[in-house]
């Protein structure tokens, strides 16, 4: 764990369970100063605070979630409820009425301290609950004080003078909405009223009611999501065709959900008559809730709307101090909507009283489900892209709102092209903990950002050649060769910078038409791929990889620029270019050559290429390429303040420049020169181990699983089985502080499978029989791993095992059979806790799960007297020192150096394992023929016994 960051939680106040401990040495998760630290960090700290708590006490653990309106406080609970299985409390519930004056008045805290009270003295209770459609409490629900041995309360108010005495761990939210608003209205209004005038206006019962709680918080989150297409939506609208506009004849039994809503756009007031709905923000009321969006952030791709998690709860007084400050309403409309819910995805008729006209919509989180599921309740269109503000607003004579990019009459001169900056995010201190007078405001209020900037960027063209833009008029042919578009002058987070990307794909192919090249360049683990494919999601187009096109590769090398066949690459680009059809090569990582070729052709309906890889960004690739994306951050920089942490550990400073020099050395000299021409620049501070976005959900257990039996639970028609060989190679820097016992959380995981290194550089968590880890891994080159040998790592542990995959798209199950470790382990993965644990009931497996890491179960198994300084075995040892000295050779010379003629230890142990790799595919082959073969002879036995009964 980080010893830095999770050190917590309790410095004074509240139920201090450590404060009646005596002191000892070794620091705990609940006792340091107050964090500032992201919602995915955040949420990492809470849950290993909730379990490190849980262990050194008795009775119930009670956690207070605060923040104002629309700041993450409800999502926060929500995913670590659904790690940690705990009772949540929400204050929604203990209002005695729906008045906003003040609404502090209007929570029942004597019945909100009752039940707590009664939960931590082991006692059942009842708590109220409100219904927001009926303005008034409905009834009363129980609570069983077994349920859980955790308790989350969840509200505006949970961090309250007359609730933190009953607190365990008191948690803060701040940021989303609530500062992605008060950042736009300061660029709205301008310098004129003050950032504490702001706050009162939108937000007037913060300063004097929220606040100040706030700064009791223990962990403080602040809290930069504000949309995502992660999660994105994906919808088709046509006009309805039914006439009494209900789904009632085709529900099949499903229960239809009836919502009426206001929708209305606010216009700032300095913004022109003309429609421009990047500025405007939407208010959507359901009742006596209110929600809120800036901006218009749906993406239309074909006949689909494609829409992020954009909406966010605000107060009734929010609204009102908008429009006091000079915001007009521009459109308001009421919307009936009839929903009924189909499973994957979901279907409404919506009516417009504007319009008065009643569309279907039909809605899902995959796009082809979407598209599928709507054909086969015979929903064929014609379809309609259009949002209803624009319908309305084309009848009122008001132009499109989605209208392309206009071209600028102003050029780019070399000069002003040399002041873009790179991001470097890798360059800064970590931010794992910042002091309070970092910040240019209070935490609690405003955003981090020094300077404001526009909302929602734009794109725009300018000319290649200043002749060609003017006064004259371009020619459409020449217009793809005359303009390309402009760099962003900033950097952008993960999220904005993928809306950013496919609105500028969606402008290429306005603009300039099909095809449109993307490349999308950066350090290795940085999130390249990642985004490629996110991008794939939304728009649909083809992927792919740098590392296709490498002729050969020697030694791990995978990060050689000379390595790459340029001519073939510049031959495939020129062919989709023209629209000629070309054929991309396939390179098998695992024999490190080319295997074969498929065959691409751009079509209207792919016309869209992504070429990604570390150097995509070359000046002798990106040149043939429409846009330029450049990612830094990941891995890449996690494993940067890693190292620093480590070192930090051990009492040796040592700066970011000096370990990325030593671990990424090809970065500064071949890739980063590269990144700042990017049009996009993007940094990713996505953490996968951190975030609850990427987990999966592992249940791990030593008993023996016939291999029918995993067969019958996985479904037959997508079942798909594979073999891997990998070594697992644990490095860990002398000195770092420990009790004797080598653990994971002190070591970097390297992981070799496949001919390729992976990267694990954080210890997963772990709850009850789970495990939560991951579903990525991070590649990185040998040239880094040779790094951290360079920077003192010393590798003190090697396992080395073969594993068989079972999958079917829902549920993984590896079989792994680590060498000198009798008997397999088998391993259930999914992305559903809920249907892990079904798999693993059905398996038999109950009541024989661990949650022990490989590292632990080998250690576990070693006699003494056969350990080294280092904790393996003497044969072990031997066979990790001529890979170590195999990789640190390589890592210290260049790729020209590299002898095609040369046997080296690790080429051996590759063949040998490559070998056993074939072998294991063949018994695999086997195995599976002898059981189809006996499981239809058993089937047709019973079928011709029943037959002859």
């Amino acid at each position: 764990m980080d010893d830095e960051v999770v050190q917590r939680v309790f410095h004074e106040g509240g139920r201090d369970y450590f404060q009646q401990q005596p002191s000892t040495s070794s620091s705990s998760i609940l006792q340091s100063l107050p964090l500032h630290v992201s919602f995915d960090h955040g949420y990492y700290l809470l849950v290993k605070s909730i379990q490190e708590l849980r262990e050194k006490k008795d009775g119930l653990v009670t956690v207070g979630i605060g923040g104002p309106s629309g700041s993450g406080k409800t999502s926060l609970t929500e995913k670590v409820s659904s790690v940690i299985g705990c009772t949540v409390i929400s204050m929604e519930n203990y209002c005695d009425g729906v008045d906003e004056g003040n609404v502090l008045d209007s929570i029942d805290f004597v019945t909100l301290i009752k039940n707590l009270e009664d939960l931590t003295k082991g006692k059942d209770t009842l708590i109220p609950e409100f219904d927001y459609q009926q303005k008034r409490r409905i009834g009363y629900k129980k609570i069983m004080s077994t349920s859980s041995g955790v308790v989350i309360v969840d509200g505006t108010y949970a961090l309250h003078a007359k609730l933190r005495s009953l607190l365990d761990i008191r948690v803060a939210v701040v940021g989303g909405v609530h500062f992605s608003l008060l950042s736009k209205v300061r660029y709205d209004i301008g310098d004129s009223c003050s950032l504490d005038y702001l706050i009162d206006s939108i937000f007037p019962l913060f300063r004097k009611h929220i606040e100040p709680d706030l700064h009791h918080a223990q962990i403080r989150i602040n809290n930069s999501f504000v949309s995502s297409f992660r999660e994105a939506i994906y919808k088709v609208k046509c006009r309805s065709k039914s006439s009494d506009g209900y789904p009632g004849s085709s529900s099949q039994g499903n229960q239809a959900q009836t919502d009426n809503f206001i929708e209305m756009y606010l216009r700032p007031p300095s913004a022109s008559e003309e429609a421009g709905i990047n500025d405007w923000i939407k208010v959507r009321q359901s009742g006596i809730r209110y929600y809120l969006s800036l901006g218009d952030q749906r993406i239309v791709d074909k006949n689909f709307i494609i829409r992020p998690k954009a909406e966010f709860e605000v107060g009734r007084m929010t609204l009102g101090g908008l429009l006091a400050l000079g915001y007009v309403v521009v459109v308001s409309y009421k919307r009936a909507s009839t929903t009924v819910n189909y499973g994957k995805v979901s279907m409404s008729f919506e009516t417009i009283d504007v319009l008065g006209e009643t569309f279907l919509v039909t809605r899902g989180t995959d796009r082809k489900t979407v598209g599928t599921e709507a054909l086969k309740m015979g929903i064929n269109g014609p379809w309609i892209t259009k949002s209803y503000l624009e319908m309305i607003l084309e009848r009122k004579g008001v132009p499109r709102l989605s209208t392309p990019p206009l071209v600028s009459n102003t050029t780019v001169t070399g000069s002003q092209e040399t002041t873009i900056v790179a991001p470097k995010p890798i360059r800064v201190t970590p931010n794992l903990v910042t002091g309070l007078e970092d910040l240019s405001q209070p935490w609690t209020r405003s955003p981090t950002k020094s300077q404001i900037e526009p909302f929602v960027a734009t794109w725009r063209f300018i000319s290649s050649d200043s002749s060609h833009i003017g006064n004259t008029v371009l020619d459409p042919s020449s217009f793809r060769d005359t303009v390309r578009l402009a760099p962003m002058p900033d950097s952008y987070d993960l999220d904005r910078g993928l809306l950013l990307a496919v609105q500028a794909i969606q402008a290429l192919l306005e603009n300039k038409g099909v095809p449109v090249i993307v490349g999308i360049g950066g350090p290795s683990g940085c999130g390249k791929t990642s985004l490629a494919h996110k991008m794939a999601n939304i728009i649909g187009c083809e992927i792919i990889s740098l590392e296709s096109y490498y002729k050969q590769v020697k030694d791990f090398k995978y990060d050689d620029f000379n390595s790459l066949d340029l001519s073939l690459l510049s031959k495939n680009i020129d062919d989709i270019r023209n629209g000629r059809r070309t054929k991309v090569p396939i390179f098998d990582l695992e024999s490190g050559a080319r295997s074969g070729f498929k065959e691409l052709e751009v079509s209207e309906d792919c016309g869209v290429i992504i070429f990604e890889g570390v150097y995509a960004l070359h000046p002798d690739i990106r040149m043939s390429l429409d846009l330029w994306i450049a990612v830094v951050g990941g891995v890449h920089s996690h494993l940067i303040s890693r190292v620093q942490r480590d070192k930090s550990r051990v009492g040796c400073f040592i700066s970011q420049n000096e370990i990325m020099m030593t671990v990424f050395p090809m970065f500064q000299q071949l890739i980063e020169p590269h990144l700042v021409h990017a049009h996009l620049k993007i940094r990713n501070d996505f953490d996968p181990v951190l975030s609850p976005e990427s987990s999966l959900f592992v249940l791990k257990s030593n008993r023996k699983v016939a291999y029918q039996d995993i067969l019958s639970i996985l479904d037959p028609a997508k079942f798909c089985s594979s073999v891997q060989k990998f070594i697992d190679i644990y490095m860990r820097l002398p000195g770092i502080p420990s009790n004797g016992q080598l653990t994971d959380s002190d070591c970097i995981r390297v992981r070799i499978c496949e001919g390729r290194f992976a990267l694990l550089i954080r210890e997963p968590i772990r709850e009850g029989n789970f495990i939560i880890q991951p579903k990525v891994d991070f590649d990185i080159s040998i040239t880094t791993v040779a790094g951290l040998l360079n920077l003192g790592y010393q590798a003190v542990a090697y396992i080395e095992a073969s594993a068989f995959i079972y999958q079917d798209g829902k549920i993984l199950i590896e079989v792994d059979h680590l060498q000198d470790v009798p008997g397999p382990y088998i391993q259930i993965k999914g992305v559903s806790k809920d249907a892990v644990a079904a798999a693993g009931s059905m398996l038999k497996l109950d009541g024989s799960y661990t949650t022990k890491s490989y590292l632990e179960i080998v250690l576990e198994r070693l006699p003494t007297m056969e350990r080294n300084s280092g904790g393996i075995n003497f044969q072990q040892s031997t066979r990790l020192l001529e890979i170590m000295d195999f990789i640190q050779s390589q890592g210290c010379s260049s790729s020209s150096e590299s002898s095609s003629s040369r046997v080296s230890p690790i080429e051996g142990i590759i063949e040998e394992m490559q070998s056993k790799i074939r072998r294991l595919e063949r018994w695999l082959a086997i195995n599976t023929v002898l059981w189809t073969f006996l499981m239809s002879a058993i089937v047709g036995y019973s079928l011709y016994q029943r037959r002859r009964q």
